[in-house]
């Protein structure tokens, strides 16, 4: 039976006796910290929801936040509002009931739809001052208010893509005008006087530009020369290393400290000699953000951004030369006609069309010598795991790395599943339980190695930014569409590694599992690894993925040390906190 908590406490005020306090739990929501300030915004959020309870002898318990996350994204996936949520199941929750200040800021699109139901079903009312007070679930005009709401944040959000976009588009074409980001290889940034909007002008903000580095500058001039007089990418990347020249990476260790900066790259070299900004005219719109489905089979987890390659058509480049340019238009010109004849293009008739293979391990093998992913490869088909440093690099670095290391992926998939298994099966899962338990109240690591938890949210932001500014640079679509969903997905796992260890912050949760919490875990896990047998090879690489997997590959003694890491996902599944 569910109590109208208002009607009970009219009713206890006509009789004389006090009305008891109804307790609430805020939410609210703020976009990002740069633009506005989280505060404030909490503040005047706040006000609103406080000024529509307390007449009614309502108080603020407890309250939710989210900053910096887009309204776009479902509740599960904003820290603060997925913690109310898990906290609506909690049955010793202290309050009764939520209020939301500023609807189109907590429900975007159809989640109000989405979430709703959850509110009923564990019986807390949702407040909002649209309708002035609960919202009463079997009523149509709530339901059509608060969609309207959730259709209008959308609007909203879109209006304001349009604008950005059409500003970004005006400034560049008309005005040249430098767009942020990090500057070229070959630029640095200049001032260019106070910025031209007042507001941000009378805060100290400057206008920008590019000028020639004069460390770097005469490089760019270098690379163009030796490629129109003949040389290839390789040799040059090979005469810059022996040179002493530092790479782009080892030139800016602030912003590159997650490279070796070891040497020139035939990659490094293409971005430059394909990058039209060297002409002196602002380049924009060379790759756009597309908003994908994060799971096919369940819509409601929402999109994740993905940055996809725009055709030359669709690039915008000032009618004017904005800054001194670096290259000669025509040089560029010759340049860009010397890749297209030595490219080989998907349209060539020589070249047969390449199928797409599963990798039953991919992202998941690495170089033990250079510690970078492996790459798959098929040959007569057959998949291995490949490394080849020497012909990514320039040799002259005198880097001690074979010139070829190969991997074949059907020598790892029977010891690995069988080690599993053994980990994880009938006979041995109160003996890994035991070992956890022993390992968890030490303080040591585990029998079962745990991998590095990867980089974090903040470090994947920075990767992310990095591989935006390759792409504007003129980088090869395809190569970096791959490191942005990589990275976009070690961004996920780090955001819920992080709520996982902001909840469990206390060191002493972990050494309080039973045995038996330890053995429903392995229980779980080991239905889970026992299937993979017979598992499609899709279906392998997101058991291995869920398990935390990481093979490294020493070839010197070609053997391979597999490690799991319970804590990264399964642990938190089953909403038990710690791991191995």
């Amino acid at each position: 039976m569910t109590i109208d908590a208002e009607r009970l406490g009219r009713n206890l005020a006509r009789l004389g006796f006090d009305t008891p306090k109804l307790s609430f739990a805020f939410y609210g929501r703020v976009s990002t910290e740069d633009n506005q300030d989280p505060e404030s915004s909490r503040g005047w959020q706040l006000s609103l929801a406080t000024n529509l309870i307390a007449p009614r002898g309502g108080v603020v318990v407890e309250q939710f936040f989210d900053v910096g996350h887009s309204r776009a994204l479902p509740w599960q996936r904003r820290p603060e509002a997925k913690r109310l949520l898990a906290a609506l199941r909690d049955k010793q929750r202290g309050f009764t009931a939520v209020v939301i200040g500023e609807p189109h800021r907590a429900f975007y699109g159809n989640q109000f739809g989405l979430t709703l139901p959850l509110f009923h079903h564990y019986s807390v009312q949702l407040w909002v001052p649209e309708v002035g007070g609960p919202i009463d679930p079997d009523n149509e005009a709530h339901d059509l208010v608060m969609s309207v709401f959730g259709g209008m944040s959308k609007g909203e959000r879109n209006r304001i893509k349009v604008r950005v976009r059409t500003a970004m588009a005006t400034q560049t074409l008309f005005e040249g005008r430098y767009l942020g980001g990090r500057p070229p290889y070959g630029y640095a940034l200049k001032d260019l006087g106070p910025h031209p909007n007042p507001g941000k002008a009378a805060q100290g903000k400057q206008l920008h530009g590019l000028t020639p580095d004069p460390q770097s500058a005469p490089v760019v001039r270098r690379i163009f020369a030796m490629y129109l007089a003949g040389y290839g990418m390789f040799a040059i990347a090979e005469a810059l290393t022996r040179d002493d020249i530092p790479c782009p990476s080892a030139y800016d260790r602030a912003r590159n400290r997650h490279r070796s900066g070891i040497a020139w790259s035939k990659t490094a070299i293409r971005v430059i000699l394909t990058n039209a900004r060297y002409t002196g005219r602002q380049v924009w719109n060379k790759q756009r953000t597309d908003e994908v489905l994060l799971d096919v089979d369940d819509v409601a987890l929402g999109h994740i951004a993905v940055m996809r390659w725009n055709n030359r058509d669709q690039w915008l480049v000032s009618k004017d030369i904005v800054y001194e340019p670096l290259i000669d238009q025509t040089d560029f010109d010759n340049a860009q006609q010397m890749l297209t004849r030595r490219a080989r293009t998907a349209t060539s008739p020589k070249r047969a069309h390449r199928s797409r293979h599963p990798y039953i391990f991919k992202s998941l093998v690495f170089c033990g010598v250079c510690e970078r992913k492996m790459q798959g490869q098929h040959s007569h088909g057959v998949a291995y795991y490949r490394c080849r440093f020497p012909q990514e690099y320039a040799l002259a670095n005198r880097v001690d790395h074979p010139r070829n290391v190969i991997l074949r992926e059907e020598t790892l998939i029977n010891p690995l599943d069988t080690w599993l298994v053994g980990e994880f099966g009938p006979l041995q899962r109160r003996h890994t339980a035991a070992k956890i338990l022993n390992q968890l109240t030490l303080g040591i690591p585990t029998a079962i190695p745990a991998t590095p938890l990867g980089p974090t949210v903040t470090e994947c932001d920075a990767k992310l930014d990095r591989y935006r500014a390759a792409l504007d640079a003129g980088a090869d679509p395809a190569v970096v569409a791959g490191w942005i969903a990589e990275t976009q997905a070690e961004r996920l796992r780090a955001e819920q590694h992080q709520q996982t260890a902001t909840t469990a912050k206390a060191p002493d949760k972990a050494s309080h599992l039973t045995e038996n919490e330890l053995l429903a875990i392995i229980d779980e896990l080991g239905d889970l690894v026992t299937a993979l047998r017979d598992a499609d090879p899709e279906h392998k690489l997101e058991v291995y993925r869920n398990l935390g997997l990481h093979l490294t590959y020493d070839p010197q003694t070609q053997t391979v040390r597999a490690s799991v890491d319970l804590a990264a996902h399964r642990w938190d599944s089953v909403c038990v906190r710690g791991g191995t």
